[in-house]
């Protein structure tokens, strides 16, 4: 069993921004996000945490990781996808200056989709039937949840929240979706 969650919320999150790899950190209500996930795990029967390198995942891992004492393994595989020249640009901005969708130097649909599906497959190699919770990016995760579902959800579909979970499970030689996009565990937060 995997479980999917994406990185507390940051500033650029709250004002629309395309992070990327533009390495952002977790703002108050982010960090409250990851205390609620933190709490929400607390005793659970997991094995391992992997994250992203980047510092909003990374941190959102280091503190639901208060309530585990796990070890956490930082993945270079699950970054967030290079929105190359649009990053730190609102909807607006990139619709006016890219109306065509193409941001120079942005990573290629299927290249993002190559590399974090390969990660998903040197987990299931390198920890078989372990537990484990990945703290990764909106990005990130529509992918995978993309190509589980044969595109039914995620890129371009589905709108991830910060701090959402997901579960995913390899079983009978292929992935299954037990659900995705999960905020019960999150209390109303004032921004």
């Amino acid at each position: 069993m995997i479980c999917l969650i994406r990185h507390g919320q940051t500033d650029w999150n709250y004002l629309g921004k395309l992070q990327g790899k533009t390495d952002i950190p977790l703002n108050q209500v982010g960090i409250k996000q990851a205390s609620q996930c933190r709490d929400y795990f607390k005793g659970g029967d997991w094995d391992l945490i992997i994250a992203s390198p980047l510092e909003r995942a990374k941190r959102t891992a280091e503190i639901i990781n208060q309530g585990l004492g796990i070890d956490l393994v930082l993945m270079e595989d699950f970054k967030e996808r290079s929105f190359g020249d649009a990053e730190g640009l609102t909807l607006e901005e990139r619709n006016e200056q890219y109306p065509d969708g193409n941001y120079p130097g942005m990573e290629t649909r299927s290249a993002l989709t190559d590399r974090v599906m390969g990660g998903m497959e040197k987990i299931n190699l390198t920890y078989p039937n372990k537990k484990i919770l990945l703290v990764a990016h909106g990005a990130v995760i529509n992918a995978i949840l993309s190509v589980m579902s044969d595109g039914e959800i995620g890129v371009g579909k589905t709108q991830l929240l910060n701090a959402c979970i997901s579960n995913v499970q390899y079983m009978e030689e292929k992935w299954k979706i037990h659900n995705y996009n999960q905020v019960g565990h999150l209390n109303q937060i004032k921004e």
